[in-house]
């Protein structure tokens, strides 16, 4: 899916004025790294597409991907 995830997470850290949420990373995830976004989209559209009439597809849509991989790296940074 996305490449350096965890570096890309650091730098949408690093550019927060307010407090760090899972709105507000993906918010400024979405406006850091507009061509990331747009390959989720497109990813998800094509395997959307090439799926048969009837059949569930196992691909989450890519604002709730994303926003768990904002939610679990959040939980790894408090951890730590």
């Amino acid at each position: 899916m996305i490449q350096h995830l965890e570096e890309k997470f650091k730098n949408t850290l690093a550019h927060l004025d307010e407090k760090p949420s899972e709105q507000n990373m993906f918010n400024q995830f979405l406006a850091l790294y507009p061509a990331e976004w747009k390959f989720l989209k497109v990813t998800f559209s094509k395997f959307n597409r090439s799926k048969q009439f009837g059949k569930t597809i196992p691909l989450p849509r890519p604002e709730q991907q994303l926003r768990k991989q904002i939610r679990t790296w959040l939980k790894s940074q408090v951890l730590k």
